[in-house]
């Protein structure tokens, strides 16, 4: 009987990483959550995972929870750390993440550097990845990732990202290769409370998914937010209240196979704006 589950469990599992929950390549923090699984133009402590580019836009140095649960199954959440930290010669970003359950879980540790060089902003993640299946063992890997935008305007930016530039295999002893994704994407604000994102992001192994999404300030300190994907077609909503200090933002995602998603991040400025 548990052989059966576990396999059922890694079918599903197999499933959602083509449906891009796939704990290595997955969006983290519930702000490009609500906007469409976005990552690409994130600008802030979430960008250590999206786009470590994205840190050298901190204003200042921060922290950050968040908590992700898909489709109501505990063995498909995830639980994540992240900190970054404003220095002279850049900003420093650390991340710690963990996901799945008993049987299946994988998680990772990591340091991230970033610089803004004139309009370009650049970073570099290196991460150590383990993944561990019961009755199995488990497997350990090194992973780089690079990512970074050009502000071609007070109003447009570019950027790219690439997750596991170096094609990591999941161990020294398999053939399994970790995925490799890669996001292109552009960045709009006509004006200072709105936002516009379009985003297309490739999986080498899976066809490319096209995200749009925006963000709305009713206040300076409220913010609604909406999206779309597309390969498989997913609608998102978030809200995100915040503070000079404090940042509280919650994504709701629907998928039409597989069921809703619920996604809760928490941030602190560690220096006051």
């Amino acid at each position: 009987m548990k052989l059966l589950t576990f396999s059922c469990f890694l079918l599903c599992v197999c499933y959602c990483a083509k449906a891009q929950t796939d704990p290595l390549t997955q969006v983290h923090g519930a702000r490009g959550q609500g906007m469409g699984n976005l990552r690409v133009h994130g600008m802030d402590t979430w960008s250590y995972f999206n786009n470590p580019g994205g840190l050298a836009k901190l204003e200042s140095s921060a922290v950050s929870v968040g908590y992700d649960n898909r489709f109501g199954l505990k063995e498909l959440s995830s639980l994540d750390l992240v900190g970054a930290w404003n220095l002279k010669a850049g900003t420093v970003g650390f991340g710690l993440s963990r996901y799945g359950g008993s049987l299946f879980n994988q998680q990772s540790l990591g340091l991230a550097f970033a610089n803004q060089l004139g309009i370009v902003s650049m970073g570099a993640k290196m991460e150590w990845f383990q993944t561990q299946i019961e009755g199995f063992g488990s497997g350990n890997s090194v992973i780089f990732s690079l990512g970074g935008m050009a502000e071609l305007s007070p109003t447009f930016s570019i950027g790219a990202s690439i997750s596991n530039l170096n094609r990591s295999k999941i161990s020294r002893d398999s053939d399994i290769r970790l995925p490799t994704g890669i996001s292109l994407g552009v960045f709009y604000t006509p004006i200072p409370l709105l936002q516009f994102h379009l985003e297309v992001e490739k999986d080498i192994q899976i066809k490319p998914v096209v995200k749009a999404g925006l963000e709305y300030g009713i206040k300076e300190w409220v913010y609604l937010r909406t999206g779309i994907n597309s390969n498989p077609s997913r609608m998102f909503f978030g809200v995100g209240l915040k503070s000079d200090r404090f940042s509280l933002d919650y994504a709701h995602g629907q998928n039409q196979a597989l069921g809703s998603s619920n996604h809760v991040s928490l941030g602190f400025s560690l220096v006051e704006k």
